[in-house]
């Protein structure tokens, strides 16, 4: 499975060379020192290449095939049955014809690499999102079930844990900040389920924004990277693991030479609060901030344009609190320069809780620093995320009085041709012993209850209490392909 800007992601992995018995008593990072200490003469006649064969061989063991299964629930009421003795009668189960309970089971496949000897295992969210069973799948062919400790869709950066009863060989974390552009990397993973696929390029940019979310700051390359290999390890040529593959740039879902990993720098640090925590601490600063343009840039007495310009300082933030206001232009947190201001909110959000961050900014061409106590960031919702959360827990599934009914959504309309001037309700099922057993059928759209309209399953279930306490039955108006009937029930 791999995520497309568009996005698709995929991993390749080098076939495993079995080790000799001594480097199978080492630990990479013994092999990477031998390796990195050795100077044969084919790397004296490639003094201008990398050497990617050791470095397959021996970071290859570490990364796995990671596979999902789901069960998604089906409308066994709307489904026929393949016929009993037809040879597709075992279809059935599949389908969720005549019946069935077992629903289908989708799967996907994705990437991954262990970071801990205990089994620890760093994956994308996207490729684990919603999975009831996850297994991983070494190169060697071992197979273990995954636990999930903790996912962060805000960086798309998901922690594993299997318990293996031994020792993993595991990769480690290096510094991508050190990064540089034309720099050699490899990549390793399953691409379309080929394991052990090993795939090399170089860096074509840094600190790419590909509108994915708060804190992009992507690694882009231009090594091939597929379907599979989401989640799987960027190395450099130390060995050390650069950066998480995650997307790809492309208008066939394949690789056209465009690929993006999330830096190690943040992956490492979403990494440890999931282990430690099970879930993300970022940090809070409470400032908007706007690009620092060339002409801003001069007129704060900067020779060239860095940093993030504060627009809006909310009150009673920590940045409040510190006393920095609208206006001041933030060029340094701690001894770190703030390249620019998207940096900003990845660079305070790895901040740790109740830290006092030294943050120098100028005000009126004049530079000052303010000690900054940051706060835990809490979860802020729109009011648009508000509105599509409360519709979605409106249009939820109901049943009253023995009635399931579902929401008139585009889906749904689409699916059972209902257009788009009908309002009301769907219903799904009618239960046997109900009221309105041999009355109301599935598929018919309930417009009304007690005369008044209802427009979703939640208005619906309201509308049937509601008319509980009345000591009389309720008047339902149905939709039935058309034609509409008035049914009156004891509720």
């Amino acid at each position: 499975m791999i995520k497309q800007i568009g996005f698709s992601l995929s991993l390749l992995l080098a076939s495993a060379v079995p080790l000799s018995a001594q480097a199978q008593e080492n630990s990479i990072s013994e092999l990477l020192d031998k390796v990195k200490a050795e100077n044969s003469d084919a790397a004296k006649r490639r003094s201008d290449l990398p050497e990617l064969t050791e470095l397959a061989r021996i970071l290859s063991p570490a990364v796995v095939n990671i596979s999902t299964a789901q069960t998604v629930e089906v409308n066994t009421e709307d489904t026929p049955a393949f016929p009993k003795g037809s040879p597709l009668e075992r279809f059935n189960d599949f389908f969720g014809g005549g019946g069935s309970q077992n629903g289908r089971v989708s799967k996907s496949l994705g990437s991954g690499f262990v970071v801990d000897a205990d089994g620890y295992i760093v994956t994308n969210n996207h490729v684990i999102e919603g999975a009831d069973l996850i297994e991983v799948t070494f190169p060697n062919g071992d197979t273990y079930e995954a636990e999930l400790l903790g996912r962060d869709p805000a960086t798309d950066i998901a922690l594993l844990k299997i318990d293996a009863g031994k020792p993993m060989p595991f990769v480690k974390f290096g510094d991508s900040d050190k990064a540089e552009v034309g720099e050699w990397v490899m990549a390793i993973g399953n691409p379309f389920g080929y394991s052990g696929s090993v795939a090399a390029g170089i860096i074509s940019a840094r600190n790419r924004d590909i509108s994915h979310g708060s804190y992009d700051d992507f690694i882009q390359t231009d090594v091939a990277i597929n379907k599979g290999n989401s989640g799987g390890p960027l190395f450099n040529m130390d060995g050390d693991v650069i950066g998480v593959n995650t997307a790809i740039l492309s208008p066939t879902g394949y690789s056209v030479g465009i690929s993006f990993s999330v830096p190690a720098e943040l992956a490492s640090s979403v990494v440890d609060q999931l282990r430690e925590f099970g879930e993300t601490r970022r940090g809070y600063l409470g400032v908007r901030p706007q690009k620092v343009s060339n002409a801003i840039a001069k007129s704060y007495g900067l020779d060239e344009p860095y940093g993030a310009l504060i627009t809006t300082v909310v009150a009673d933030s920590p940045a409040d609190k510190a006393g920095l206001r609208k206006g001041d232009l933030i060029t340094h947190l701690g001894d770190d320069k703030l390249e620019s201001s998207r940096l900003l909110s990845r660079k305070i959000a790895e901040s740790k809780i109740d830290e006092v961050l030294d943050v120098t900014y100028i005000r009126k061409r004049k530079q000052k620093t303010a000690k900054v106590v940051i706060e835990r960031l809490k979860e802020q919702v729109t009011e648009e995320e508000k509105e599509r959360r409360e519709q979605a827990e409106a249009d939820a599934d109901r049943v009253a009085s023995g009635i399931a009914v579902e929401a008139l959504t585009e889906e749904v309309r689409k699916k059972y041709r209902v257009a788009e001037e009908v309002k009301g309700v769907r219903v799904v099922k009618v239960e046997k012993r109900a009221e309105a057993s041999g009355k109301i059928l599935s598929g018919d759209i309930i417009e009304e209850v007690g005369f008044e309209a209802v427009t979703s399953p939640k208005e619906f279930e309201e509308a049937m209490e509601a008319a509980k306490d009345f000591d009389a039955p309720v008047t339902l108006l149905i939709n039935r392909s058309g034609n509409f009937i008035f049914y009156a029930l004891n509720v």
